[in-house]
């Protein structure tokens, strides 16, 4: 098949330290390249990919403090996929509601992975391009009264290879918190989870510049250095050294994530996963076996030293098993091939 992958603008694919969506495109757009298809990927000039590299600016928005007006370049990015979209059988966007009134100007169809959430106002235009191709990367994510088309969840998934399996956590014992730094994401509650269980925590994450203030007035005064250590925005291979080491990976969020990427990020080295039980963690999560899916911030603290018995080869083979990127890229390719079997019907 041709395909176009199409990521956001913001950072690079992959990303240089944080960004999931951007590392599913990498990991789908180089899977895709080793199974034979003939791809070419639409993103920021210094992504790194095995397929065609197109792009309307050098480097990643986020790294260039010249750029005002980011949305511009997302518009002669979805220009230039869609004026060549007669070279593609199938285009596959990850980047929201801004490509929707494109896929009027073409009969190569577009499907949309949902990598972000609903607000008010870009509910609006979804309405209006309900018909299309949407899929879920969980069956939480979904929205029955939008009136969506989704045709599937797929779920996210990663390459275990460069996760390593930590047999045993290191000593002393330490909680981890990966994310960014923002109130959905809930650093003050994994705060609070540490110092009731008595564990240190470890936080790693970027402080986005909407959230400084939130970051500064909120978080900061609770960083103590001791107990509580904020390591600032990390590589993948230290971040790997921190999930990896800890005896527990804390998510404790405030809102309804639509997956949560450290989820299994943390599985795949070995360390259960305590979260709260909002969005997509009930289904990512084996409760019992892989962590605990929890209902308030006093449970959390309640299965915390269960959670550290759990088995972490368990924790490993769930992830191998469900969310590898090979198991991704096999259910996007079923979702290409239903489109285009599906429109060829039509045609007929």
């Amino acid at each position: 098949m041709r395909i176009a992958q199409i990521s956001p603008l913001w950072e690079r694919v992959p990303p240089f330290r944080y960004g999931g969506t951007e590392l599913i495109v990498k990991l789908v757009t180089d899977e895709l390249v080793r199974r034979g298809h003939q791809v070419t990927l639409f993103a920021s000039g210094d992504s790194i990919t095995k397929a065609k590299l197109c792009s309307v600016h050098s480097k990643a928005l986020r790294l260039d403090p010249n750029i005002k007006e980011p949305h511009i370049y997302e518009q002669m990015l979805l220009s230039e996929v869609y004026q060549n979209a007669h070279h593609f059988d199938i285009i596959h966007s990850h980047i929201g509601y801004p490509v929707l009134p494109y896929t009027s100007f073409t009969k190569t169809p577009t499907v949309h992975t949902m990598h972000g959430i609903f607000t008010p106002d870009n509910e609006k235009i979804y309405r209006r391009y309900a018909e299309q191709p949407f899929i879920s990367i969980s069956e939480a994510q979904r929205e029955p009264r939008l009136g969506l088309n989704y045709i599937r969840t797929v779920y996210n998934g990663i390459d275990t290879a460069v996760y390593p399996f930590f047999g045993e956590p290191a000593q002393p014992a330490y909680l981890a918190f990966v994310g960014r730094i923002s109130p959905e994401k809930g650093p003050i509650q994994a705060i609070k989870v540490a110092r009731a269980s008595g564990l240190p925590l470890k936080m790693a994450g970027k402080v986005d510049v909407v959230d400084r203030e939130f970051f500064k007035e909120q978080v900061e005064p609770l960083i103590d250095g001791e107990q509580i250590q904020y390591l600032g925005e990390i590589s993948h291979e230290d971040k790997v050294k921190l999930l990896g080491g800890a005896t527990v990976t804390l998510f404790p969020i405030n809102w309804r994530e639509p997956f949560g990427l450290v989820m299994i990020e943390s599985m795949a080295t070995g360390t259960p996963v305590v979260g709260l039980g909002l969005g997509s963690v009930p289904e990512v999560i084996a409760h019992g076996k892989t962590g605990f899916v929890c209902h308030s911030l006093e449970q959390m603290i309640e299965v915390i030293p269960d959670a550290t018995k759990l088995d972490r080869q368990t924790c490993r083979e769930y992830v191998v098993s469900r969310f590898s990127v090979e198991t991704m890229t096999d259910e996007y390719e079923k979702v290409y091939e239903m489109v285009l079997n599906s429109q060829l019907k039509f045609a007929s």
